[in-house]
């Protein structure tokens, strides 16, 4: 452990991180920490430096400036530390197509240094867990898309690591196979490890004891998911319109919302005062001929959530100071 860091103290530390490419800055001075066996994650879309922070995070990209502490290593002075404290799992994670599920198993144990006598007890675990024990033999190139991410994750916890980096683990994943990562993950939260996740799904970031939003490289909102969703000043509305489209139109631009996105066929919109303001948007939408068949008040998701305060550091950035 480095000089300093306290074995009680978070998990992760961030300190001012950023990361530029050229002239883009990738991650904006990000500072925030994660306790031990926290489930915390690092939602936003795509470019909005989930991916970047994840690989400073693991040493494998250097900070352009500022610094975090990773198991009370820093990730600036000394990467190659981080990594005995961690496990990554990036969105292309290296699974061999050519070898099988227990030989991919067997590789990263060699390379993670795993004890040969303990290796029987963490293959017997990963196999109950992920329910891959019947296809120990079959090709990791062979393996649908859930599997082999259920894979990786396997390979990635063969050496039992205090801190887990999981990069959109479930991109892409049939909805079983989804629900089956998130009970590993679970899991291994349940056991004492720390899970950092990224992803883009807002649903999946309820899970989380802890979510940080991130939009263009700077969070715009971290906290609980519930306390979050409780932060919404106002009302949120669903309206259910004959032109949905022409619906948010009008919408985005009436004073009376706050603010307005569309999620399917419907509008979810942001009113100040729903007694004031509701009566007042009907009457836009009526003005310029989009006939509504519904509305219905909403409890806030941490979509509306996240909408809501991307605009709102829009709108700010466009005052003049």
């Amino acid at each position: 452990m480095s000089a300093g860091a306290r074995p009680d103290g978070p998990a992760i530390a961030l300190r001012g991180l950023r990361r530029v490419f050229g002239g883009t800055v990738a991650v904006d001075g990000l500072s925030f920490e994660i306790a031990r066996g926290e489930l915390f994650g690092l939602v936003g879309p795509d470019g909005a430096g989930k991916t970047t922070t994840l690989r400073m995070l693991a040493g494998v990209l250097p900070p352009s400036a500022g610094d975090a502490l990773v198991g009370g290593v820093s990730v600036g002075r000394d990467p190659e530390r981080v990594k005995h404290h961690i496990a990554y799992m990036s969105q292309r994670f290296g699974l061999y197509a050519d070898l099988t599920v227990r030989e991919n198993l067997d590789f990263y144990a060699d390379l993670y240094r795993v004890p040969r006598a303990e290796r029987p007890a963490r293959l017997e675990r990963l196999y109950q867990f992920s329910n891959l024990g019947p296809f120990e033999r079959r090709l990791a190139g062979q393996l649908s898309g859930g599997m082999k991410q259920k894979l990786g994750l396997s390979c990635a916890l063969i050496h039992q690591p205090e801190i887990l980096l999981l990069d959109e683990p479930t991109f892409g994943v049939d909805p079983i196979s989804r629900r089956d990562l998130w009970l590993i993950v679970h899991e291994m939260v349940a056991q004492g490890v720390t899970v950092l996740v990224t992803t883009a799904y807002m649903d999946e970031a309820e899970r989380c004891d802890h979510v940080a939003l991130l939009d263009r490289g700077r969070i715009v909102a971290l906290d609980t998911p519930a306390a979050l969703q409780r932060s919404l000043a106002g009302s949120m509305v669903a309206v259910q319109a004959s032109d949905p489209r022409a619906a948010l139109r009008v919408l985005q631009n009436a004073p009376a919302a706050r603010h307005a996105a569309l999620f399917g066929d419907t509008v979810h919109v942001a009113l100040a005062s729903r007694a004031a303001d509701l009566p007042v948007i009907l009457a836009a939408l009526a003005d310029a001929g989009v006939h509504v068949t519904e509305t219905h008040d909403l409890e806030p998701s941490l979509e509306d959530v996240f909408i809501q305060r991307v605009s709102e550091t829009v709108r700010d950035a466009a005052v003049p100071a």
